[in-house]
């Protein structure tokens, strides 16, 4: 097995990872990054960045309905969902693609595979295999959409947030588990589209890591665009029948609706990617999901750091970066 030794290791290179990298290799460590999938991260290559560039031509989209009240003239507006999801795609790549050369001109070193912690100064990859050691790690793996017991995305009737990002057909009806940011953004791109959108919001009101004023005119907002919420309440059961999922909506005060629809989106929640690090094995202590950190985002084992979306909320890109 290949052994390489470094000043520091970082493990992801998301937002948190790959600027933590950099900064590293500017105060003149060496410096290595171990990436499993994509360089950016979830943010930048599954969130963020490809939310917006669908959401922008979701805003066009509305606006070329409302030609007439800007005294403008549109006829057969239309869109095409794969050229929608293309251009986000492409535009997510070509980011991808300046993070690689943000690291290469910074001289850090790019390792793509899955690392494992071996003791606290020794990860294990998987590509190679090779062993690398360093006086500093930084755990910076994310976090990823909760699955909901009896929810689990299948692509087909219920999406995940990546199948969302990557529709290979228009939702006719849907239905939105979770208002947070993320569930609130494919309502309202899928909604401008066309589709018949239901929200399920198990707290009062939608958005509820906003300002409650906030959250109040969000919802008026989005409600004059047509979508529909149902608040304090869950989905209680979930069944499938061909090209249907009905949904069993249970409010606080124990009523019942059923509501059919073609499509489910969870968006219910966060979860800290901390399997198969091997974190236990080095004792560092972990809180639903989340690695325990300090005010310096220094884990209880020295010499081991976590940042960003796994080290807890806000789940926020420039919160890792910073």
């Amino acid at each position: 097995m290949k052994r390489k030794t470094y000043d520091m290791i970082v493990i992801g290179a998301g937002p948190g990872g790959y600027v933590s990298a950099i900064r590293g290799a500017q105060l003149g460590m060496n410096v290595a990054v171990v990436e499993r999938e994509h360089l950016g991260g979830i943010c930048l290559n599954w969130g963020c960045i490809p939310t917006k560039a669908m959401l922008r031509s979701a805003e066009v989209f509305h606006l070329m309905n409302r030609a007439d009240e800007f005294g403008l003239s549109a006829s057969a507006v239309d869109f095409k969902l794969d050229k929608v999801v293309e251009r986000s795609r492409k535009i997510a790549g070509k980011l991808s693609g300046g993070v690689k050369h943000l690291l290469k001109k910074n001289k850090v070193t790019v390792i793509m595979g899955e690392a494992e912690f071996a003791d606290n100064r020794t990860l294990s990859v998987s590509d190679g295999p090779i062993e690398l050691t360093a006086t500093n790690i930084v755990v910076a793996t994310g976090a990823r959409a909760r699955e909901l017991p009896g929810l689990a995305a299948d692509g087909d009737l219920v999406w995940s947030y990546k199948h969302a990002l990557i529709p290979t057909r228009m939702p006719k009806s849907l239905l939105v588990i979770g208002s947070g940011a993320i569930g609130m953004e494919f309502a309202s791109f899928f909604n401008a589209l066309g589709a018949n959108t239901t929200v399920v919001e198990v707290l009062d009101r939608i958005l509820p890591n906003e300002d409650e004023e906030i959250s109040g005119l969000a919802k008026k907002s989005f409600s004059k665009l047509g979508i529909k919420f149902h608040e304090s309440s869950i989905v209680k059961k979930l069944t499938k029948s061909g090209n249907q999922a009905s949904a069993v909506i249970e409010s606080k005060a124990k009523k019942e609706l059923v509501l059919n629809v073609d499509t489910v989106i969870s968006a219910a929640g966060i979860v800290g990617n901390i399997e198969n690090l091997g974190l236990e094995k080095i004792g560092v202590k972990t809180d639903r999901s989340h690695i325990v950190v300090d005010e310096l985002c220094r884990t209880g084992v020295d010499g081991i750091y976590a940042i960003g979306d796994v080290a807890g909320p806000p789940w926020l890109a420039h919160k890792a970066s910073h």
